[in-house]
């Protein structure tokens, strides 16, 4: 890839401006653009003495594509579907569902699409923070520093043989220094990637990997004293050690009321389940949504004033699970106030030391006047890691870029179905639907995160027979890609219940988990991965 140019657009007391420049610095009585490159990274710094309101700012290069390339472009968030493509290939957005739909699903709000410009013509793509183009084993890798100061958006136009990285800006009012941080690598795979993080600064990547549980896959919301407790009985028969045993969604009254268990489910609280999981070996894990609410929430009837709205007064949605839920202002001090109250209550009153922070995007649904959205999930993420403490985060629903270096473990893909890819209807809605193909695929191409901004969660695998209708080949796909590609292995299984296969099975994923991967490729419904193990290697093709 070679750097051409940037571009910057804003206003300034309803006076348009804009700026093209390859290099150097231009300036006004009011704005200057510089623009320096040294290597492979290309700086850009927007500094205003007064108020402006950006529009645009972009960096464009220039590629020249091969018909064997295969380009990657990391989806807006943890589920949004993250796989190769080839240079003619399309992304669908949302215009093909009714906007009636659209309203009353809240579909826009679970990825990039009331933001971002899904083109029409082949090759026109996009994807957020960093990608990839890839001629068989060579990568052309690119990538933001900077997405603490607003995420970065990067698109191809293969047609016109141009990648552009765009600071995801629009509408930010600008007093002082905006700053885009560009970095480019051309090599193996491994190479690349590690140059990639190496520039990144990121903390060493501590945790280990772990082997567990967790409620959800089994029971969804209809778990129970009794039923959590069977549920440790049978982790526990089974050979290899768990490290954590997690209660998924379901235990509290509603979403957003954290500090309210079900006394009819869990009579004696959750610091007495926690107890029980510790006495059984293992670490306790608690999921909570701490940005989401729902609809039918204490919190929204009591508290209305934390909820987030937009512009015309409206609460904001983040999405139609539950009963549909709100948003909370992260930036009310009394949210604030409330989360450090949740958070310090779970750790060090209840005892877990696992928390699954799920739909985390919420927090940057909606930008503000004087912060982008990687503005707002930076400050988000930072907030809950310094009230976790030493507890372990597992991110999910998370744009990733923003958990880099912050969470322990983190969400790759989107939930697991207990089919393949979920019945026809559903395939038509949005790219972070519920989908067991889509999320194996998202976990073979992030797999380079793994281990170098925090443990990859591949979620669950599925080698129960009962509740699914997954064929043999297709859990082994998904048990086989979990362990080769993820740092955490979580099932729903009852593993107590396992036959003879199901247990070589899951001896053999254990086996897997010390392969490494040397390439993978998705082609032709099929897919195709080559590790090594020990001295060896193994290709194994599997059918999508």
């Amino acid at each position: 890839m070679e750097f051409r140019y940037v571009r910057l657009r804003y206003t300034e007391n309803g006076e348009a401006f804009s700026f093209t420049i390859p290099g150097g610095t231009v300036q006004t009585e009011n704005v200057s653009l510089k623009v320096t490159q040294k290597g492979t990274c290309v700086s850009v710094r927007v500094r205003a003495e007064e108020e402006i309101v950006l529009e645009e700012l972009s960096a464009v290069y220039s590629h020249a594509f091969n018909e064997s390339d295969r380009i990657f472009l990391n989806g807006y968030q943890s589920w949004t579907d993250s796989t190769e493509h080839c240079i003619r290939d399309k992304m669908r957005g949302l215009r093909h569902i009714p906007a009636q739909l659209r309203t009353k699903y809240a579909l826009e709000q679970y990825g990039d699409y009331s933001f971002t410009d899904y083109g029409t013509e082949p090759g026109m793509m996009h994807g957020w923070s960093y990608g990839y183009i890839r001629d068989y084993t060579q990568f052309a890798l690119f990538g933001s520093l900077n997405e603490d100061t607003g995420f970065t958006c990067w698109q191809t136009d293969t047609a016109h043989e141009t990648v552009t990285a765009k600071k995801e800006c629009a509408g930010l009012h600008l007093a002082g220094t905006l700053r885009m941080e560009l970095f480019t690598a051309d090599g193996a795979e491994q190479d690349v990637f590690d140059a990639y993080f190496d520039a990144l600064h990121l903390p060493p990547v501590k945790a280990e990997p772990i082997f567990g549980y967790t409620s959800w896959y089994r029971h969804y919301q209809h778990i129970s004293a009794e039923i959590i407790a069977d549920d440790l009985a049978g982790l526990s028969a089974q050979p290899y050690p768990a490290d954590v045993f997690q209660i998924d969604d379901g235990w509290q009254n509603r979403v957003g009321d954290w500090l309210t268990v079900s006394e009819e489910k869990f009579p004696d609280g959750m610091e007495a389940l926690s107890a029980q999981i510790k006495a059984a070996g293992c670490l306790p894990g608690l999921w909570l949504a701490p940005f989401a609410c729902e609809e039918q929430s204490e919190i929204v009837r009591r508290h209305a004033d934390w909820l987030l709205k937009d512009s015309d007064g409206n609460y904001v949605r983040g999405g139609s699970n539950w009963d549909g839920f709100y948003v909370l202002d992260f930036y009310n001090p009394d949210v604030q106030e409330y989360l450090r109250l949740v958070l310090d209550t779970i750790v060090n009153r209840w005892g877990f030391g696992l928390l699954k922070l799920d739909f985390l995007y919420a927090a940057c649904i909606l930008p503000r006047a004087d912060k982008t959205r990687g503005q707002i999930m930076a400050e988000a993420m930072q907030f809950l890691r310094e009230c976790a403490g030493d507890a372990w985060i597992l991110g999910c629903g998370v744009p990733l870029a923003s958990a880099f270096g912050r969470v322990d473990y983190c969400r790759i893909g989107c939930d697991v179905s207990l089919d393949w890819d979920d019945k026809l209807p559903m395939r038509m809605l949005h790219r972070e639907r519920i989908s067991t193909k889509h999320s194996l695929l998202n976990s073979v191409f992030r797999r380079q995160l793994n281990g170098r901004a925090f443990l990859n969660d591949p979620d669950v695998f599925i080698l129960r027979t009962d509740g699914t209708t997954m064929t043999t080949p297709q859990r082994q796909c998904l048990a086989e890609v979990n362990a080769l590609t993820g740092g955490v292995l979580f099932s729903s299984d009852s593993f107590a219940d396992y036959t003879e296969n199901q247990r070589k099975m899951l001896r053999r994923m254990i086996r897997m988990q010390q392969a490494e991967v040397i390439s993978a490729e998705a082609a032709d419904d099929t897919l195709r991965i080559t590790f090594r193990f020990g001295e060896k290697e193994y290709t194994m093709h599997y059918a999508l």
